[in-house]
């Protein structure tokens, strides 16, 4: 019989030119050594009938003589019980690496991935887009890569985005949104069965953005633009006379004019309806000065690359060092500048609602079911009179004689005029 193993025997097996193997007595385990030194434990048998061939199982690491005995006397035990400890061994690695697989598959990684290329990149807006792509990639990942979407709870959201508003409140809200979003999408995916984001509120109140430009800061604004010259300051003319939002414009075709008319189709507006605006004689203007250039023809506003504007960013902070505002603005708030001073020309709401092509407001419920006219007239008429004005105040020509017909707006004689 050969001799049983001892801790001092294990410790002393030295590498040979060849691997070989020291039985531990009749206890079916042995002690393998490696040329490289290296050292493992296997325990041979033969499998349970039919088969009864010669097989072995090896120990996943290498550890003490005792606790090697212990491995191989319940290895040996299941044989007894006429199950094979290798087959046992396979298929306990199978259904290890098949959760595994499961565990990936389920990491929020995996989840963002998906959701940016089926959902986001469906029913996002570019800048939208851009934005939960941030908030996902560089907010939440970095805290929470790797792990299961299933083991998320309402603490892990709330902490995430009370941590973000420590220094970034409204970067705060807007992950929270974009967040919710997720969350709420794997619910409807029948990945999770609740949302972790039920029932928490965005961490930092918002006030709503009130500036609006005066008409001196209009006229400025617009010499300023003459000053900067090239097709971002052209771009932030026509945003000033069209009210229309930054990425419309950015993205306009010459495809999508026909006479006057500018047609945004829906994929391309905020609501996912079409859009028509009338163009203005300035509008117009500004567009067919537009030079087409080669491999980009069909956009009207592209970098000298060819490629489309991307942003207005650099022009907005040329344009402001030549304007001089009288307190920071942004471009989403020249729609509140269309607005207002359509408003104070006399413009009817309805109008000026379809102008910027909201559907709320005057047009919720069902009266937006049963209304259908399209305010064709009544937009060309607002938004070519609103141009007119921007024209007087670049030459300095405003003043209080303008009245507003029901149909349209006809401008009095000026004092001047009248002989005053």
């Amino acid at each position: 019989m050969a001799k049983r193993l001892t801790a001092i025997a294990v410790a002393n097996a030295r590498a040979k030119a060849d691997r070989y193997e020291v039985v531990d007595g009749s206890s079916g385990l042995r002690l393998v050594v490696q040329p490289s030194g290296k050292r493992s434990w296997i325990v041979r048998y033969r499998r349970p009938p039919p088969d009864k061939r010669t097989a072995k199982v090896t120990h996943e690491h290498f550890v003490p003589l005792a606790e090697a005995r212990k491995w191989a006397a319940a290895t040996l035990a299941e044989l007894a019980q006429g199950r094979d400890p290798g087959v046992l061994r396979a298929e306990a690695r199978a259904a290890e690496h098949k959760a595994a697989a499961e565990r990936e598959a389920d990491t929020v990684d995996h989840w963002a991935k998906l959701f940016l290329e089926r959902y986001a990149r469906k029913h996002h807006r570019p800048t939208t887009l851009k934005q939960c792509e941030h908030v996902l990639r560089r907010i939440a990942l970095p805290v929470w890569s790797g792990r299961t979407v299933h083991a998320f709870t309402r603490r892990d959201f709330r902490e995430l985005v009370e941590a973000i508003a420590e220094d970034r409140p409204i970067m705060a809200n807007r992950a929270h949104a974009h967040l919710r979003r997720f969350f709420g999408w794997l619910v409807e995916q029948d990945v999770l069965l609740a949302s972790p984001c039920t029932g928490i509120k965005p961490p930092a109140r918002e006030h709503p953005r009130d500036r609006a430009l005066s008409d001196d800061e209009i006229q400025r604004l617009w010499l300023a633009c003459d000053v900067v010259g090239g097709r971002a300051a052209a771009a932030v003319k026509l945003l000033l006379l069209s009210g229309q939002r930054a990425g419309e414009v950015l993205g306009l075709r010459r495809s999508e004019i026909t006479g006057d008319t500018w047609s945004l189709p829906p994929e391309r507006t905020k609501n996912k309806r079409r859009h028509d605006v009338p163009l203005s004689r300035q509008a117009l203007a500004i567009i067919e000065a537009m030079p087409a250039i080669a491999g980009d023809e069909d956009y009207v506003f592209t970098a000298s690359d060819s490629r489309r504007l991307g942003n207005l960013s650099r022009a907005k902070a040329a344009i402001d060092a030549a304007m001089k505002p009288d307190a920071p603005w942004v471009l989403h708030d020249l729609r509140r500048v269309v607005a207002s001073g359509l408003a104070r020309l006399g413009t009817p709401l309805p109008t000026i609602e379809r102008v910027l092509n909201h559907v709320s407001g005057s047009f919720r419920g069902i009266v937006g079911v049963y209304q259908r006219h399209d305010f064709a007239a009544e937009k060309r008429i607002a938004l070519q009179t609103w141009a007119d004005h921007i024209e007087r105040l670049v030459r300095d020509e405003a003043g209080d004689n303008i009245v507003a017909l029901r149909r349209g707006y006809m401008r009095l004689p000026s004092p001047r005029s009248a002989g005053a």
